[in-house]
């Protein structure tokens, strides 16, 4: 019986302590880096000054689009979303019924089997609630792939460490090169299906996460 319970309390304290340690998914799928393509075996030299084989524009700015060319990114993100909401109601009866001849009974007895009821019923109810958030910043992404329309699928992570935690910045998106910028800069706003995060391992996150036996309990009895 002393065994049992010993297991049974070592799984419990592990599992908590593998709940308080848990932290939230990452929203960026995929690698967050590439390295450059191998070269392609070159054709025979036919003594010109430019191969078609290593073509890059001596006129222009070497603006990326191969994988593992790097972009950089300039994060300007803000939304503010409100909401208001409002509901009242109202409601009220009244009733009254009264018996005058029942069965010849005498009139002074019928007069005391009148009644009378009425109700009232108010209601209202009023909510509200806002959310407002901005993040700027800059961050270099990597070509990760090139899709078949020339549009190009960028990825990138950032890590800031500092004395009591890390800070990790990871973004991910599509990017047509139309609109790469001189200096192969992108705005987030350009970026389709862009997923930008902002996470950090400090022990401020590791409290704003419920442990499991939390979880557990919430889940068992809802408040």
């Amino acid at each position: 019986m002393k065994n049992a319970f010993r297991v049974f309390f070592s799984i419990l304290a592990a599992g908590y302590l593998a709940g308080c340690a848990m932290t939230p998914d990452s929203i960026v799928q995929g690698p967050t880096s590439a390295r450059p393509m191998p070269p392609v075996a070159s054709g025979q030299a036919n003594g010109a000054i430019f191969q078609s084989a290593s073509y890059r524009p001596i006129f222009e700015d070497r603006r990326a689009r191969f994988v593992g060319d790097i972009l950089t990114m300039t994060i300007s993100e803000k939304t503010s979303a409100n909401k208001a909401a409002g509901n009242s109601g109202s409601k009220s009866g009244s009733v009254e019924t009264g018996v005058t001849a029942l069965f010849g009974a005498p009139a002074s007895l019928l007069g005391r089997t009148n009644a009378a009821a009425s109700s009232a019923n108010d209601f209202s109810e009023k909510g509200a609630t806002s959310s407002s958030n901005n993040f700027t910043g800059t961050i270099g992404v990597t070509v990760v792939d090139v899709l078949p329309n020339g549009n190009l699928v960028v990825s990138g992570e950032k890590q800031v460490a500092f004395d009591k935690g890390t800070e990790f910045i990871r973004v991910s998106g599509v990017v047509n090169p139309d609109q790469i910028r001189p200096g192969n800069n992108i705005l987030s706003s350009q970026v389709a299906d862009a997923r930008i995060e902002y996470r950090t391992n400090s022990h401020v996150d590791g409290a704003e996460m419920m442990g499991i036996l939390t979880r557990f309990f919430l889940s068992v009895l809802p408040l």
